[in-house]
């Protein structure tokens, strides 16, 4: 990207930005890039960042796995809800959800009522390769990841697809799926 590029595309997020009047919230599956994209969609847009998973560990002092494990996931689907419904009240610039956060019916409410709800999707070997890098996803740690990301891809969609934009993520520099983001959202404003 020439630097030329960059600067019109600085200005161009920054005009955005000015219309952006609720938080970015981005969904999708584990390891499609919302915090690694989040954090340079929040920069473009002149935006905070807030990762919704890493305030959920703060809130309950332990790891989302620990809390998986000891706890269950209808319980820790309540209290993700709970971070959420606080961060965007808030009125954080760029918010990114875990995973399963958009499939919980009263959280997707609240983020398609209160946000920019943005499905970030992604190729189901991209995302083999990406969560392999991190061993603390906790519904992947029983079985083949391919099978479970396939299998998670198929009973999420359908709720993804009721954002109101969605924008792939490939093999490129994140950078690219943060301005594809910025893209997709002037159209939908």
């Amino acid at each position: 990207m020439t630097e030329d590029c960059q600067n019109i595309s600085k200005e161009h997020a920054a005009a955005v930005a000015r219309r952006i009047d609720r938080p970015v919230v981005l969904v999708g599956l584990m390891g499609v890039g919302k915090s690694t994209v989040g954090s340079r969609l929040a920069g473009l847009i002149g935006r905070d960042f807030v990762d919704a998973d890493q305030e959920i560990e703060k809130a309950a002092q332990r790891s989302i796995a620990e809390i998986f494990e000891d706890f269950g996931e209808a319980y820790f689907r309540d209290g993700e809800r709970r971070v959420i419904a606080r961060l965007m009240e808030e009125r954080r610039g760029v918010i990114a959800t875990g995973g399963g956060a958009f499939v919980d019916p009263e959280t997707r409410a609240l983020i398609l009522e209160n946000g920019i709800a943005v499905w970030i999707d992604c190729a189901i070997d991209t995302l083999v390769e990406r969560t392999s890098r991190k061993k603390t996803r906790p519904l992947l740690r029983n079985g083949d990841p391919h099978e479970i990301l396939t299998r998670l891809y198929r009973e999420r969609e359908p709720f993804y697809s009721q954002a109101p934009i969605r924008v792939m993520s490939d093999e490129g520099p994140h950078i690219e799926t943060a301005m594809k983001i910025v893209e997709a959202v002037d159209a939908w404003l």
